[in-house]
């Protein structure tokens, strides 16, 4: 888990890895731009078969949002395309404005992002200078509070939302609800599922946890020898208790495969026994 620093993409935080641990299975589990800092949570070997489950995490983040200007990008790094007369804002007005962009809503990805129209990344368009539409996707944010800074035109904000939401449409959106624009500004990302930035180290300083560590927002299950066997094999068992996915573990603890419902019964989505996984 790396305390990602600002100015480095995720793949350069990858590439960096890769040296660092000479291995060339190295992932991330959801890219931060790079004027962002904070988690991101890595994959080394055969643990990269797992990073859909830790990208499917929630995430906290922190954040600025500078009211009366709009950017190509919704960020401080793009070209100011807009301004607006905007009067220092109440905190009430501030709350209401976000309460609306709370809980499940519909919300248009934006061209800087990596999401895929018709075979291109949208970053890639925008970089020609191309605009498409975009589909809305839902999302959900689960809590976004907004606090008064020293400057009237700057709002704190901590956003805990699902994957895929993207903090500086949320901006963008807060910004047009309270009567102008707005931008995004100093994001860093505080938390992905219960894997905070208390617990992120530096690059030079990489340390690498188990298989089970990595999934440990989903339940584990601890197997006899005998079931253990039918694991490494890939067969389908009785569903466990819960809703699932599940981390299926040996009596010594290690990580076997996971599990995710499949009707009554459950099946392997990734089967790891064998292949000594770690994580960082």
């Amino acid at each position: 888990m790396v305390d990602k620093p600002a100015g480095w993409t995720s793949h350069d935080v990858v590439a960096k890895a890769r040296g660092l641990l000479g291995e060339r299975r190295v992932g991330h589990s959801g890219t931060l731009d790079p004027d962002a800092t904070g988690v991101l949570l890595l994959g080394v070997g055969s643990v990269t078969r797992l990073l859909r489950f830790l990208t499917a995490l929630g995430k906290t983040y922190t954040a600025e949002i500078v009211l009366g200007r709009e950017t190509t990008t919704l960020d401080a790094s793009g070209t100011v395309t807009a301004t607006y007369e905007m009067a220092p804002v109440t905190l009430e007005s501030a709350r209401a404005a976000a309460a609306r962009l709370t809980g499940p809503i519909l919300q248009v990805p934006p061209m800087v992002s990596a999401v895929q129209v018709g075979g291109k990344r949208l970053h890639e368009l925008a970089r020609e200078g191309i605009e498409v539409e975009r589909e809305a996707r839902p999302v959900t944010v689960h809590r976004f509070d907004v606090s008064l800074t020293d400057d009237p035109m700057v709002l704190a904000c901590e956003v805990h939302c699902s994957s895929g939401t993207y903090v500086r449409t949320l901006a963008a959106d807060l910004g047009t609800l309270l009567g102008g624009g707005a931008h995004l500004r100093n994001l860093r990302r505080t938390a992905v599922g219960s894997f905070t930035e208390s617990e992120a180290h530096g690059l030079d300083d990489l340390q690498l946890l188990s298989a089970a560590t990595a999934v440990r927002d989903y339940s584990l299950v601890t197997v006899s020898d005998e079931t253990a066997a039918l694991v490494r094999n890939g067969r389908i068992l009785d569903a466990f208790e819960g809703a699932g996915p599940w981390g299926v573990c040996d009596e010594h603890g290690e990580l076997l495969a996971m599990y995710e419902a499949h009707g009554e019964r459950a099946k392997p989505a990734v089967v790891l026994a064998g292949m000594s996984p770690e994580a960082t």
